[in-house]
């Protein structure tokens, strides 16, 4: 229950770095935090090292938890990053594919078409890093995989931000699925592809994502 707790805690906070609520530099009190959420300060604590693991909350001595979230420019950076890494995922999967990662790949896209259904971005969410993950799994390559983990964790609130834009679960899942018939046809560059394009953050996508943070951040104001 305390795991449970400390992961809602976290996506919560997550959410408050991602549209501003909580500034970079900002101090986060494990006290304060305790007495706002209505929790002891245990979930907190564990919700603070999971942000810190994905590089959105810096532990420092005698100062605590503060806030690291990168700016604009860098978000842009790093999405641009997260997709090469993503297109390279996609494109050894396609050459290595296992019995078994090909099963599990079915049955997250299964999972997420259940959540966008639903209209439930949330879930979706949390069903997409599922389906994310196995691609990386499928790779064959346990540096990459690691690399693409670590990233994806630091992007985590952005990209939960994004689902929420209209229309986006829908065209994210047609993606998926463009996605997995590239890779289950063995057709490397064109998985690539397709999974660069579905994560690329950039043009009219990368402003919707701006314009969501910048009504969130109006509206907490």
């Amino acid at each position: 229950m305390t795991e449970r707790r400390a992961t809602q805690l976290r996506d919560s906070i997550e959410d408050e770095i991602a549209t501003g609520q909580l500034k970079p530099g900002e101090r986060l009190d494990e006290v304060s935090l305790a007495e706002r959420f209505g929790v002891s300060r245990t979930p907190i604590r564990e919700a603070l090292a999971q942000l810190a693991a994905a590089g959105l909350v810096e532990l420092r001595t005698r100062r605590g938890a503060i806030v690291s979230a990168p700016d604009a420019s860098q978000l842009m950076e790093m999405f641009e990053v997260m997709a090469e890494l993503e297109a390279m995922c996609g494109r050894l999967a396609a050459r290595r594919l296992l019995p078994e990662d090909e099963q599990a790949l079915l049955a997250a896209l299964a999972a997420c078409q259940e959540a966008a259904a639903n209209g439930d971005p949330d879930s979706y969410y949390y069903e997409n890093e599922t389906f994310h993950r196995v691609i990386y799994r499928a790779s064959g390559n346990t540096f990459l995989a690691s690399q693409a983990v670590a990233l994806n964790k630091r992007l985590a609130p952005f990209r939960r931000l994004q689902l929420r834009v209209r229309n986006r679960m829908g065209t994210s899942q047609a993606e998926h699925e463009a996605v997995v018939a590239a890779i289950r046809a063995g057709e490397a560059q064109h998985a690539a592809e397709q999974l660069r394009a579905h994560v690329a953050v950039q043009g009219e996508r990368f402003g919707d994502l701006m314009s969501s943070l910048g009504k969130t951040r109006s509206a907490s104001a």
